[in-house]
């Protein structure tokens, strides 16, 4: 599947090309789209450079709470909503720690952190896996709660905003919020019939109810603050979860005599493994974006679905953000940009610049994710992950556009 899609990718991006040349005198395009080959190639380079240090710290850290014990209370506390979500993952296994830390890193929108737990998480998961070129059912559900996880905080999408103008940066807030459950939810419901997981259960109906409870509660106290005082609540509890977790790792190993130490040093080995190990993916993966891209097809792609749009009588607002939602799938940064660009052109306050905002924070990108996280474990077939992950996305965004219109018309 990752095979035709990164193929397809390189012919639509030639054929647009070719009739830009030909057919509308482009000269440059094809210098263009070598540009963007090339540049392309770098970035993906410099992301792995730059998570090089990442990856050592957080997989240092990891292996200080997985030495003294910690991670294990954590595995136990979730270790029944998993043994019914992945039943071939034992109970207490590593990997199910490293799951929960990086589904916590990506609510409270700690990006820098989640990447390389979710690595880890991917890695222990491998261990289990009888086919270590195709993705086992369990590493295909984790990559797409993932991809689609719930952010609790999102606040560096309201420091674009308030960069950018806004009078009120964060009254995207609750939309965003119900716009990334739905995604989630999609995606888990996904998996799920796919892979026949019984959710009619009363475990993970229990699970699933206390998350929504959670959800709504942050949602009622959030919307009741000013936008100041939002951001910086938001912002300090995210830091001070992360932190107090790391100081409860360190602790835990002193108490129990571990050498904290040595531990960090072999966790953060494995980080410098890792990182060296996903360049080749990533550079396959953000080249083929850069010049599906740089062709125009991405335009192309947005007009068509306005045309579709106006020919069915439906409001055409939401077209004007559509770039950010085409782009987020393949590119965080390439979304981030078109997020930001959308506001500059309209406004922050626009229908459209909300709705971006909102896009932007709805789901993850997939296939950086799949690249990253599939790529340190060097699985070849992915199998239903990118569909799953698609749908997450898809319903993510028709979320975003919903709400914004509910919100915002």
């Amino acid at each position: 599947m990752l095979n035709i899609i990164w193929i397809a990718f390189f012919l639509i991006a030639f054929l647009v090309a070719l009739y830009k040349l030909v057919f509308m005198g482009d000269t440059l395009i094809f210098s263009e789209i070598m540009q963007a080959l090339f540049a392309l190639s770098k970035t993906a380079f410099e992301i792995a450079l730059g998570l090089t240090g990442i990856l050592a710290l957080w997989l240092g850290i990891m292996k200080i709470g997985e030495k003294s014990g910690f991670i294990l209370l954590l595995t136990r506390a979730l270790t029944p909503l998993f043994q019914r979500l992945m039943p071939e993952v034992p109970k207490n296994h590593p990997a199910i720690g490293a799951m929960v830390m990086n589904i916590s890193a990506n609510a409270l929108g700690l990006d820098n952190a989640a990447t390389p737990l979710g690595i880890k998480a991917m890695k222990e998961l491998q261990t289990l896996n009888p086919f270590k070129d195709t993705a086992s059912n369990a590493q295909i559900l984790f990559l797409v709660i993932n991809t689609s996880a719930v952010t609790l905080f999102p606040v560096t999408i309201f420091t674009y905003r308030a960069q950018m103008g806004a009078a009120n940066p964060t009254d995207v807030f609750i939309p965003i919020l119900l716009a990334t459950y739905v995604s989630t939810l999609i995606g888990l419901l996904s998996v799920a019939w796919i892979q026949k997981i019984n959710l009619v259960d009363k475990v993970i109906m229990s699970y699933l109810g206390a998350f929504t409870l959670l959800i709504m509660s942050i949602v009622v106290y959030f919307s009741q603050l000013p936008q100041e005082v939002m951001l910086t609540q938001s912002s300090l509890l995210s830091n001070v979860i992360l932190f107090s977790l790391v100081i409860l790792f360190i602790s835990t190993a002193l108490i129990k005599k571990i050498n904290a130490y040595d531990a960090f040093i072999e966790g953060a080995k494995e980080g410098f493994e890792t990182a060296i190990t996903i360049i080749p993916y990533l550079v396959a993966m953000l080249v083929a974006i850069g010049v599906f891209r740089a062709s125009g097809a991405m335009d192309i792609l947005a007009e068509g679905v306005r045309s579709l749009v106006l020919s069915i009588g439906l409001d055409d607002q939401f077209i004007e953000a559509l770039p950010t939602a085409l782009m987020k799938p393949f590119s965080g940064s390439g979304a981030r940009a078109m997020m930001v660009d959308t506001m500059q052109a309209y406004g922050a306050d626009s229908f459209s610049g909300r709705l971006s905002s909102i896009v932007q924070g709805s789901t993850e990108t997939t296939f950086y994710v799949l690249a990253v996280y599939f790529g340190s474990v060097g699985i070849k077939n992915v199998r239903h992950a990118v569909g799953c992950g698609l749908a997450a996305d898809l319903a993510g965004i028709c979320a975003a556009i919903a709400v914004t219109y509910w919100f915002f018309s």
